[in-house]
């Protein structure tokens, strides 16, 4: 398996953390030391994961010199997608001119990228594909709890109602780390036998599930209801503590097995390219695995958390800037809602 091309797209301006002040209450100080996050871009009405996903795509296909024809599958990871059903996948097809080749959404949430990659490389092993889009885009915006966006992006001159402040206050704690965006990769099989997924340890855990999740689904009758939109049903319940202590315990762990079966010592990894979560979760990563920091990049503080996006987004500046080169190993990793976890070790 071998990245044969990669794209990235961000929408609209940087909404920097004073815009957020805003519309809650929160100042950009707050924000930096316990997230790392200084901006992030958001959607704007009517623009979904598969709108981003199409630019992104697009470049990578530029940059790998190749056409939508010549791709024969597609995986699209988003937690974000456009509609209930159905998935994103399809609707990024038609828009590139794929035909009807196989579209693929998976549900790892901020941990898409190491399950991507397991997929693509069993795709690509057993002869089902020969060249895949591997794909995370996110679009945030639609679960954030403020209303006045106007206000937000520095349209409209003045506050928020009271309500509308005290609303988007209380979810303050998970709402400052989302961003949207999209990132893209294609894979393909390659003859050349020094490319390709050296190992991967991968995991998933429900009974963890209700520490970071969106209460309202289909158990509800009907799924969708003016009560649950009044408790806040529909936006996301995270207990960010035990998050950060299953990143920072898990993470670690899986890098040391997934270096283990591949008889790699840490020292022989290039790259430590891990989910943008939290810049204090992968600080606290590297402080376990003891590893250099300039060995773990970042673009946190750019971006936030674009969850199934981060790594694609990370890998396409790495690979344009000329950090990530032909040949070097690199070590995936990251965590998601789920829980699902894992990391996977890659010869480019």
């Amino acid at each position: 398996m071998k990245i044969i091309g990669t794209g990235a797209y961000l929408p609209g301006k940087p909404i920097t953390n004073a815009d957020l002040a805003r519309v809650m209450d929160t100042n950009d100080e707050w924000i930096r030391q316990r997230t790392g996050i200084t901006q992030r871009h958001f959607c704007d009405p009517g623009e979904g994961p598969a709108d981003l996903a199409v630019h992104a795509s697009q470049r990578a296909l530029d940059a790998a010199g190749i056409g939508a024809a010549d791709i024969d599958y597609v995986l699209f990871s988003t937690m974000t997608p456009d509609h209930i059903f159905p998935g994103s996948g399809p609707l990024l097809t038609a828009r590139l001119g794929c035909g009807t080749i196989p579209a693929l959404d998976l549900r790892t949430q901020c941990a898409a990228f190491p399950f991507s990659l397991q997929v693509a490389d069993g795709l690509l092993k057993s002869g089902a594909a020969r060249r895949i889009l591997i794909v995370g885009a996110e679009a945030h915006a639609g679960l954030m709890p403020w209303r006045d966006w106007d206000i937000l992006r520095g349209e409209r001159d003045g506050s928020p109602d009271k309500g509308a402040f005290a609303f988007a206050t209380a979810h303050r704690g998970w709402s400052i780390l989302f961003g949207d965006g999209a990132g893209a990769l294609i894979v393909e099989a390659s003859a050349d036998p020094g490319p390709g997924l050296v190992a991967i340890d991968l995991h998933t855990d429900g009974r963890y599930a209700e520490q970071l999740y969106v209460p309202a689904g289909f158990k509800n009758q009907p799924y969708a209801s003016p009560a649950q939109l009044e408790a806040g049903a529909f936006y996301p319940s995270m207990d960010g503590r035990e998050i950060f202590k299953h990143a920072v315990t898990k993470l670690p762990r899986s890098v040391r097995a997934v270096c283990a079966k591949a008889d790699v010592a840490l020292d022989d990894v290039d790259w430590f390219i891990a989910h943008q979560a939290n810049a204090r979760i992968n600080d606290a990563i590297c402080d376990r695995l003891k590893v250099d920091g300039r060995r773990v990049p970042s673009n946190i503080d750019r971006y936030g958390n674009t969850s199934g996006a981060t790594i694609p987004i990370l890998v396409d500046e790495m690979r344009r800037d000329g950090r990530l080169r032909d040949g070097q190993l690199a070590c995936f990793l990251a965590l998601g809602a789920g829980l699902h976890w894992g990391s996977a070790l890659v010869r480019l």
